[in-house]
């Protein structure tokens, strides 16, 4: 073995054994995030009343936004996540890599039942902000928010390291809006897509994890830097809407935080606020999982461990 062989050997065994260690640290860090979201927004007192002030906001919308997050919250259903995770599937087999396609499949659907199994039959929202029909079902996790982020995780698993830009594009711009999106249309509060966030970075830290263990990920070492400019602004551009939506969403809480929960100015800075801290922390939530797979891909088992 030549000493520049050598070289990228080394590199890409201490890159796999620190993409380990942030797959479990992420995988403990979003259960112990979606446990405390739960707790402060759904099991106390203001937490329901802060966010059921924002669903009340939710109904001064301008009837056109609202229609158009609607159509958009109606691309996920039972139908479209199945072709989803056939595309997936079929993404993993054509590369050759039969337990690829069952871990893409796997963050999809498995997403989802995590997600179902959560909101109605382990999680309850006791009625503590005395409010009655809707507003006391309990509606975290939110299943659409799942299902957007597990898919825009799973393509990011299965796909080839020189494709992933691309997918990264289509993906998580659309994945990102959805969580906004059923803020919009007073489908779900802001704990409820944040919560989702944390089932799908689970489930795909899950995923890696598996993948990682049954040696199918390689290490891909430097890489010729100008083919992947575009995908570094790409990734800054995401970064600095999501630092933006956060900071929007920080000045409508402050704004609103003096201020008396029953009126409707209130009502309408505390939805602006869940819109924007829905699409940050789903920005987030996917900055961090794509920075997991950074310089990394799936391979079959007797594949180089390290390419170039």
């Amino acid at each position: 073995m030549t000493r520049s062989r050598k070289l990228v050997v080394v590199a890409g065994d201490r890159r796999l054994r620190g993409a380990r260690f942030k797959w479990a640290a992420v995988l403990v860090f979003a259960l112990l995030f979606g446990a405390a979201v739960y707790l402060l927004a759904v099991r106390t007192t203001t937490g329901q009343r802060l966010e059921d002030a924002a669903l009340r906001g939710s109904d001064q919308v301008d009837p056109e936004l609202h229609r158009v997050a609607l159509e958009a919250f109606h691309t996920i259903s039972v139908t479209s996540q199945l072709g989803a995770a056939f595309v997936v599937a079929l993404i993993g087999l054509l590369r050759r890599q039969v337990l690829l396609a069952v871990a893409g499949v796997g963050v999809i659907l498995g997403g989802q039942a995590v997600t179902q199994v959560l909101k109605y039959h382990l999680l309850t929202r006791p009625d503590l902000a005395a409010t009655d029909g809707g507003f006391a079902d309990n509606t975290l996790p939110s299943g659409h928010t799942t299902a957007a982020m597990c898919l825009l995780f799973a393509t990011l698993i299965v796909m080839p390291y020189r494709f992933r830009g691309v997918a990264m594009f289509v993906t998580l711009t659309w994945a990102v809006g959805i969580g906004a999106y059923t803020v919009i249309i007073g489908a779900h509060r802001l704990s409820d897509t944040l919560a989702a966030n944390a089932v799908a970075l689970v489930v795909a830290s899950t995923a890696s994890l598996l993948l990682a263990r049954t040696g199918r990920i390689r290490a891909v070492v430097s890489p010729e830097p100008h083919r992947y400019t575009l995908r570094t602004i790409f990734v800054v551009l995401v970064g600095v809407v999501g630092a933006a939506s956060l900071a929007l969403g920080v000045v409508q809480t402050v704004l609103a935080a003096s201020a008396h929960l029953n009126d409707e100015p209130t009502a309408w800075r505390l939805f602006l606020s869940s819109q924007w801290l829905a699409a940050a922390g789903s920005i987030a939530a996917a900055l961090l999982f794509w920075w997991t797979w950074y310089r990394l891909e799936t391979k079959r088992r007797h594949d180089p461990v390290s390419s170039r």
